[in-house]
């Protein structure tokens, strides 16, 4: 097999300072402009700061071993790793705007080995259209792919067929169990019962496994908690895996107004504050903006994260009747705590109902380590979008929520429901759907 040229982007490095290893026998060029670049962003304090700071001590290591700008192995059985400054005598691009700077090394290298393939990697929609518009090469990278695309997620419930007497025996309270010879089912799946007589004849249960017999989803969970009430079946099916001690992590996925927060803080209240089952309600979220950032914030911690949490801020005021000394006092006294995923590691926490609001922001190694920070008596809800996602560096497919739904849809002490009607007005319900 003839050696092929990868040349990468500076956005593969930091998805995945690894990538570097993943060539195989191949060699691999890095344009001098992709040092720069990973140099600005070392001193970032989330995955993107900790992949550049991980690449350039593995570039120093090579270092070590030889010259980067003559090519040093990489490892046994691996290809050699070169740093290529841009030829500026070639004039085919305006070399002011860095991307120009990286392709125009990859036409270079195209130009001196004539007889070997040379690649463009990128995980830059653009810059992949640009290197193809020259007749380059070019590649995504993908890492931490979890599923295929959003369509194979699991949504944690489906519809399973049945003959009419069952429903009958089910709702008589006789025990109901599924052969697992007949389809392959989840722990904490919901099911939606359906006659193969008559499709309007159904009932509601919950698959724990297949030893033990279907659990009937009742009109308990209709009635909600601290105030709210469930308006769809997937809210009810959330609201059971929120108050089931048995289940420790529980993910919800839903566009936006499904009702995927306010559920979560309503059981988070209510078992805290009534059932006392939990000593403090912990919320969070990523601090990732949307769209154009606006800059480091002033003030204290408290002061710094309130723009960032002012929705969860919303929400907590509306389950409390708009009554702000309250939820003053709560989070003062520590019952209540709006807390930095910035300073979560190192932590233990314990006897607590802890919510993550926008997951779908977090990278599967932020998520882990979120995940691992969890002690006794504590249960872990993650909620989000999987189609609003603000961080450039992850997708559908690869962000941590995803990778908690389908990492842990296979143990019985985690849930899933994927929310998909709208409630929180008629605007915002046709705004998501149409826009």
């Amino acid at each position: 097999m003839a050696k092929k040229i990868y040349v990468l982007d500076t956005s593969v490095y930091l998805t995945d300072a690894n990538s570097i290893l993943a060539f195989g026998i191949h060699d691999i060029v890095i344009p001098f402009k992709v040092l720069e670049e990973v140099d600005n962003h070392k001193k970032r304090q989330d995955s993107v700061g900790a992949n550049a700071r991980k690449i350039i001590r593995k570039l120093d290591s090579l270092r070590e071993k030889g010259s980067l700008h003559k090519g040093v192995r990489l490892e046994k059985g691996k290809g050699l790793v070169f740093v290529k400054n841009c030829n500026r005598s070639l004039k085919e691009l305006d070399l002011s705007i860095n991307d120009n700077e990286i392709i125009t090394v990859a036409l270079d290298e195209r130009r001196l080995n004539p007889k070997r393939k040379v690649i463009v990697v990128s995980r830059d929609i653009n810059m992949r259209v640009k290197c193809d518009a020259l007749g380059l090469i070019t590649e995504d990278y993908q890492v931490n792919q979890i599923v295929k695309d959003t369509s194979h997620i699991y949504t944690g419930f489906s519809e399973h067929l049945v003959d009419e007497p069952v429903i009958d025996r089910f709702y008589g309270g006789e025990e109901i169990f599924i052969e697992k010879e007949h389809c392959t089912l989840m722990p904490n799946q919901f099911l939606l019962l359906v006659s193969n007589q008559n499709e309007k004849k159904t009932a509601l249960a919950q698959f724990r496994n297949y030893n033990m017999p279907l659990k009937r989803i009742n009109g308990e969970h209709k009635k909600g908690m601290w105030g709210v009430t469930p308006r769809n079946k997937e809210q009810i099916f959330s609201l059971h895996l929120l108050r089931d001690p048995s289940v420790n992590m529980v993910t919800l996925v839903g566009k936006a107004g499904s009702g995927k927060t306010l559920l979560a803080i309503a059981a988070g209240l209510h078992q805290t504050m009534e059932t006392e089952q939990y000593k403090k309600l912990v919320i969070s979220r990523p601090i990732q903006p949307m769209g154009r950032d606006i800059g480091y914030l002033p003030g204290t911690i408290e002061e710094k994260m309130a723009p960032w949490v002012a929705p969860i801020q919303d929400n907590l005021q509306f389950l409390m009747g708009n009554d702000k000394e309250t939820l003053s006092l709560y989070l003062q006294n520590g019952t209540i705590e709006i807390e930095a995923l910035t300073y979560i590691r190192g932590r233990s926490i314990s006897n607590a109902f802890i919510i993550v609001d926008e997951a779908q922001n977090l990278t599967a190694h932020e998520l882990k380590t979120i995940i691992t920070r969890i002690g006794e008596n504590t249960k872990l809800v993650l909620t989000g979008d999987v189609e609003q996602i603000d961080n450039v560096y992850i997708d559908e497919t690869s962000n941590g929520l995803t990778h908690a739904v389908e990492k842990f849809k296979l143990y019985d002490i985690s849930g899933h429901v994927t929310l998909v009607k709208g409630e929180r007005s008629k605007i915002a319900t046709l705004a998501a759907k149409i826009l």
